[in-house]
């Protein structure tokens, strides 16, 4: 979850994090990106505001794309000390051979654990297949956000409509001041020359 002014908002995540035996739907809060040393441990990027997710031991789910979510443990887990990184240790992945193979697969929670928003706030994964309007007259959409970035500043990944080229664009309320989930798009007022890189 994030506020539109670039800053994390810190709120209490209150979610048991499939307690139960049927998770229902799942939602994804992070991505395995690499191995992290020989013992099996993962390297994890956050698509998250809340590390309870990352640190908390408990169940979770891991779904490799294009693949059907498996239940797993998460045994621990710390942040990378300066980078917007999760170290995790998953029961049953034991060496980097088997760490490696996670590679690409996320990791998924319950979409029920889902805190409750202030106005200003989104989940980061509601953006992702949003249409993109420029505002003032937002008829046409100029291209899909199919990604983000999230670090000290949080980017949405814009690919245009003409030809496909990738935009990062600041998701801060000068930038993006509408944000419309109900009808699928956000609007963009980009300063000259953004949207030519």
């Amino acid at each position: 979850m994030m506020r539109r002014d670039g800053s994390d908002q810190a709120v209490a995540d209150t979610s048991n994090e499939g307690q139960g035996a049927d998770p229902g739907e799942l939602m994804a809060v992070g991505r395995v990106v690499a191995a992290q040393g020989m013992g099996g441990d993962v390297r994890l990027l956050p698509l998250s505001d809340f590390p309870e997710r990352f640190t908390r031991p408990g169940p979770r789910w891991l779904q490799a794309p294009g693949g059907a979510p498996r239940p797993v443990r998460l045994l621990a887990g710390r942040p990378v000390p300066g980078k917007t990184l999760f170290v995790l240790r998953l029961e049953g992945i034991g060496d980097r051979t088997a760490a490696e193979g996670l590679v690409g697969h996320h990791l998924m929670v319950p979409a029920a654990d889902r805190p409750t928003l202030e106005p200003g706030e989104f989940h980061l994964l509601d953006l992702v297949g949003l249409q993109v309007r420029l505002l003032p007259d937002p008829q046409a959409p100029i291209g899909t956000v199919t990604d983000l970035i999230h670090g000290g500043n949080d980017l949405l990944e814009v690919e245009l409509s003409d030809g496909g080229r990738r935009l990062l664009i600041p998701f801060v309320e000068a930038i993006v001041p509408e944000v419309n989930l109900a009808e699928g798009w956000i609007g963009l007022t980009p300063p000259p020359g953004l949207l030519d890189l």
